[in-house]
């Protein structure tokens, strides 16, 4: 029996291999100690439900243009270089690693975590996360998949780890560096080393971007989506969509299984969750509008940047921090969550887009073209801005709902999705969950009733043999009568009480589609290009 006045040893773990001689290294440690460790030192505090709460400095949200892979033999032919995968020579980034070494070798205590990406046995990466910040350590805890204490025993060497240093600056002299900012990738050394942000879910956006390289490779197709399954028939569903769009809202949804919010891979035995975890945005987050993920938010979950009121108290409506609020808690806090997260071939692919240009349909139903054209293009619009002279909604064009995480050309992912879609007889649908009757600032937010009932009415089956009408503009068909769906909201012309301003909108979207796919026109093929919308 223990008694407080023995002597106790705390577990060491060694992290010499990585040239890092910290004595103190926590490896795995519990919610209880990290939570105990980032209230003591780290400005954590416990959030009235039980989250614990943080903050990431300076950088609230991802930087894209900081990201760089390194230029290496083997991998070069096969990355798409560009603006999303900006070239890093092999020198540099071994100066980065150093720098983010060195910095970790100056910290009293540091914190391991070993986990897993993918669900699947045979396609699961071994991932090892050092880092110095336990809400960093809790936070990849929640979004890695957590091994049994047996897994964790023979866990073995690592297929990729991750350098967590992002307290400390990039040098910007260092050749290929343009801020004090740098996230690195090196497929062949099997390492991210981060620097200069301390935005966790750059941990959590670099595992996706390792997978959306390695999954391709052996014919699996890595997907930005959101997914759930049949209760009874276990086939799956898939929503893609970016940031905003509602793919982690609408997947919390108690009448199916949750397979994941975020990041999947579709494999010949079906689909897996790459994630352990979810994270969804919380700004204007509530208990009436969004039940399951308010609840999910508890003890051994993490809230970034929110604002606390007396009592401990979230106020999740004010953005004075950031509009990027986000909440990361382990999947299985949601009922319904199917353990493991893995569900048979999907039924139905949704593409969600968040049009504030008013345009979209609540529900169209794609052809196989139309679904390679809206897949490659991966639409959604922005509200306006308050800059000076910004008065209308901004379109965003990423393609495959997750450019920023692409690796390969997006023609790669475009072929392996055409051929399973083909292969399962999949139906792919594009949703609209952004306005109606008007753009932003004239119509309203569809309501999240309206589309809860578009997908209700897509997983029982009634869309398949419900009418339809042919769009003059963008050719899908556009379904005309959905259960408990106000019929004169399904046609976006007849909810717009100026039908000339809805036709020039319509037009000029359409345009932005057409200038945006004439990257893509060279490797599309003719019959995809004609599956856009028309002049």
């Amino acid at each position: 029996m223990f008694r407080p006045d023995e002597e106790t040893t705390v577990p060491t773990f060694s992290l010499k291999d990585y040239d890092i001689t910290v004595a103190d290294v926590r490896r795995n440690a519990s919610p209880a100690e990290l939570y105990e460790e980032a209230i003591r030192s780290d400005g954590a505090r416990v959030a009235h439900q039980g989250a614990l709460v943080a903050y990431s400095g300076d950088k609230t949200g991802r930087s894209p243009k900081d990201k760089r892979i390194v230029r290496h033999g083997e991998s070069e032919g096969q990355v798409w270089w560009g603006p999303v995968n900006i070239p890093l020579e092999p020198s540099s980034f071994l100066i980065n690693r150093e720098r983010a070494r060195d910095y970790l070798n100056t910290r009293p205590r540091l914190y391991v975590v070993d986990g897993f990406a993918g669900w699947a046995p045979d396609h699961r990466l071994k991932v090892r996360v050092v880092c110095s910040r336990p809400y960093h350590a809790l936070f990849m805890h929640v979004m890695l998949i957590r091994p049994t204490a047996d897994e964790l025993a023979s866990f073995g060497t690592p297929d990729f780890v991750i350098y967590n240093a992002g307290e400390f600056p990039a040098n910007r002299l260092t050749t290929g560096m343009t801020s004090k900012t740098s996230i690195d990738l090196s497929f062949e050394d099997k390492e991210l080393v981060i620097l200069g942000s301390e935005y966790a879910g750059e941990m959590k956006k670099g595992v996706f971007t390792i997978m959306n390289y390695l999954m391709p490779k052996q014919g699996i197709l890595s997907m930005h989506c959101s997914a759930t399954a049949d209760r009874k028939t276990g086939r799956s569903s898939v929503l893609f969509g970016l940031s905003g769009t509602g793919k982690t809202t609408l997947s919390a949804d108690p009448k199916r299984m949750l397979i994941g919010d975020d990041e999947h891979c579709w494999s010949d035995a079906g689909i897996f969750n790459i994630e352990g975890g979810c994270y969804a945005k919380t700004i204007d987050l509530s208990a009436e509008s969004e039940p399951d993920i308010y609840k999910a938010l508890t003890y051994g979950s993490v809230l970034e940047n929110v604002v606390l009121l007396n009592g401990n108290f979230v106020d999740f409506n004010d953005a004075s921090i950031t509009q990027n609020t986000r909440g990361a808690y382990p999947i299985e806090y949601i009922a319904n969550a199917k353990i493991p997260c893995v569900a048979d071939h999907p039924a139905d692919a949704i593409f969600l887009a968040c049009d504030a240009f008013g345009v979209l349909p609540p529900v169209s139903k794609l052809t196989p073209e139309q679904a390679m054209y809206h897949f490659i293009s991966g639409y959604t619009a922005r509200v306006a801005g308050t800059e000076v002279g910004v008065t209308e909604p901004q379109a965003t064009f990423s393609p495959c709902f997750g450019g920023p995480f692409l690796v390969w050309h997006p023609a790669k992912y475009a072929e392996l999705l055409s051929a399973k879609l083909k292969q399962h007889g999949t139906s792919v649908w594009l949703v609209n969950t952004g306005w109606s009757g008007g753009g932003h600032g004239v119509g309203k937010r569809m309501k999240l009733s309206v589309t809860r009932a578009v997908l209700d009415a897509i997983h029982s089956g009634e869309l398949q043999t419900a009418p339809t009408t042919t769009d003059p503009v963008f050719g899908f068909e556009v379904v005309t009568a959905c259960p408990n769906v106000p019929p004169d909201v399904l046609i976006p012309r007849g909810a717009w009480a100026d039908k000339q301003a809805y036709d020039a909108t319509a037009k000029k979207l359409a345009g932005l589609f057409r200038n945006n796919f004439v990257q893509y026109a060279g490797i599309a093929g003719p019959g995809v290009v004609a599956a856009g919308p028309k002049a």
